[in-house]
């Protein structure tokens, strides 16, 4: 009975998950929680824009109330939204990042290269992202950006490691984006290992967006051509008669 509870739960949390990103596409989520309480269901939500989903005067916050609780015909549902300190850590909402970059039109590779840097330098001890689909051509191709130390299997891969999925869908298909990030390292004695510091960067916490924006709108400096030195003729010697 434990049991069917519990997978019971997991299938109701994806289902409410699914509808708040369908519905409510404002906000990066990261993931949402279910817990229960005396008063009834509490949903956590978690992000890094809580003004988006919160809205003025919680207008937002009460249409997405009302609307999970005819939905998914719950009593007494409660929303609460925690802010995420460093979405650069967060694998759900990088990859939801890389998607809106992809389909505004920015390049793959630079929006790969940038993101993978921009994740390391904010404290992770490794990072991948995997972007495969028509990246441009006609035929589908994979493009993998990797970076650091990074468990692939084995316990330590599901407890260390974040991943998160999305799908961008632009002119050519769709393209799937896949990130993994590991926080943590564990030595062979078992006990975790805190993250690389972090840069103290500004740049690193606007959305990756707007600062492939800013690079694009910055103007190539022409590298300013010297002037030639006129070369010197060399004197004939007088002949002498």
């Amino acid at each position: 009975m434990l049991k069917d509870y519990f997978v019971k739960q997991g299938i109701k949390e994806s289902q409410i998950e699914e509808f708040i990103r369908k519905n409510f596409p404002l906000g990066d989520y990261s993931r949402t929680e279910l817990q229960r309480t005396p008063l009834g269901i509490k949903i956590v939500i978690y992000t890094h824009k809580p003004g988006k989903i919160i809205g003025r005067g919680g207008k937002n916050i009460n249409e997405m109330t009302e609307a999970i609780k005819k939905r998914f015909d719950l009593e007494n549902p409660q929303l609460d939204v925690k802010s995420i300190e460093n979405p650069n850590l967060d694998a759900m909402i990088v990859a939801k990042q890389i998607a809106s970059a992809l389909e505004k039109g920015f390049n793959h590779k630079k929006i790969g290269n940038l993101t993978i840097k921009r994740i390391m330098d904010s404290g992770a001890i490794g990072a991948q992202i995997i972007i495969s689909g028509k990246l441009g051509g006609s035929k589908s191709m994979t493009s993998k950006f990797t970076e650091g130390y990074l468990k692939h299997s084995g316990a330590p891969s599901k407890e260390l490691v974040d991943e998160g999925f999305e799908e961008a869908y632009t002119k050519p298909g769709k393209i799937g984006i896949r990130v993994k990030i590991m926080k943590e390292f564990r030595d062979i004695t078992g006990m975790k290992k805190e993250t690389g510091k972090a840069k103290e960067d500004e740049e690193l916490k606007e959305p990756i967006t707007e600062v492939l924006e800013e690079i694009e709108e910055k103007p190539k400096e022409k590298k300013k051509k010297q002037p030639k030195k006129p070369k010197e003729k060399l004197k004939k010697p007088k002949s002498k008669k």
